[in-house]
């Protein structure tokens, strides 16, 4: 009889925020996969469940989604999970299913908690359409043209954080978006759950006042909207970026955007006036 793959969504925090079928079968597989044995443990011995758990991380995903595989070849049932949520949204397990698929495995998947759509559902931010992006890059220039690419996305976006890097990503937004709409969703579900509302710069200064920031962290912004019109000279508009730190490329950039002009236009322009 050939094997079956499971994937199991599990819960983001809060223990009871798992269904009846994910704790059945979690009980019912012969094996099941997770990123972290320890973290799994936890979730398994408040249920009583006692089945074997074998790590499946980046670290590793290579060569125990071929191990996983001949075990599902052979006829075992697996689940998979991650720490917490739904396998495969930003956390390992593609290369499992992918070899499950093409081994002729049934792949059944178990849905629950994400972190993700919990989050967008108590926002306040437009839910008739978004985009989830993972996680912003982690140096600085890369985050900079990650943001740039959203900017006009008529959708709400929506990136996981960590929360050594938030400020950073809170500033990079402001710079980069404005005065958009955003919310920063932390601790979901768990004791310390929190939702900040605000423009990036309002809550970067409430986080920026704390003596740190934990937890996990879910950074969602609001769809682009058309900009009101702006009779600012544009040189103006660029030189009044440069007066609060902003390189003059970037800001020649950021005023195009706004305008929906071609940046070129802009800079010959600038290229043609007295420099402010």
């Amino acid at each position: 009889m050939p094997g079956r793959l499971y994937v199991v969504a599990t819960p983001i925090g809060n223990l009871e925020d798992i269904t009846y079928r994910a704790v059945r079968v979690l009980g019912e597989v012969d094996l099941i996969a997770c990123e972290d044995t320890r973290q799994t443990r936890k979730l398994l011995d408040h249920y009583g469940i006692q089945k074997p758990a074998v790590s499946y991380h980046e670290h590793n995903e290579t060569e125990r989604a071929e191990e996983l595989a001949g075990r599902l070849r052979e006829g075992a049932a697996i689940a998979l999970v991650s720490d917490a949520g739904a396998p495969l949204v930003s956390d390992p397990g593609y290369r499992l299913v992918r070899a499950a698929i093409e081994s002729g495995i049934a792949v059944y998947p178990i849905p629950g908690p994400s972190a993700v759509v919990a989050a967008l559902s108590a926002s306040g931010l437009p839910t008739d359409s978004f985009r989830f992006a993972g996680f912003l890059p982690h140096k600085p220039g890369q985050r900079i043209k990650a943001l740039e690419a959203i900017a006009d996305e008529h959708v709400t976006v929506i990136f996981y954080e960590a929360p050594h890097r938030i400020l950073e990503s809170l500033e990079a937004v402001e710079q980069t978006l404005g005065d958009r709409p955003v919310v920063v969703a932390r601790e979901l579900t768990k004791i310390h759950e929190e939702f900040l509302r605000g423009t990036a710069a309002e809550i970067h200064a409430q986080l920026a006042s704390r003596d740190a920031v934990k937890g996990e962290i879910t950074l969602l912004i609001g769809k682009a909207t058309a900009p009101p019109p702006d009779d600012t000279p544009l040189d103006e508009a660029v030189s009044a970026l440069e007066r609060v730190g902003i390189p003059r490329m970037e800001a020649i950039k950021q005023v195009a955007r706004r305008r929906g002009l071609p940046k070129r236009e802009v800079y010959d322009h600038l290229l043609n006036s007295p420099r402010q």
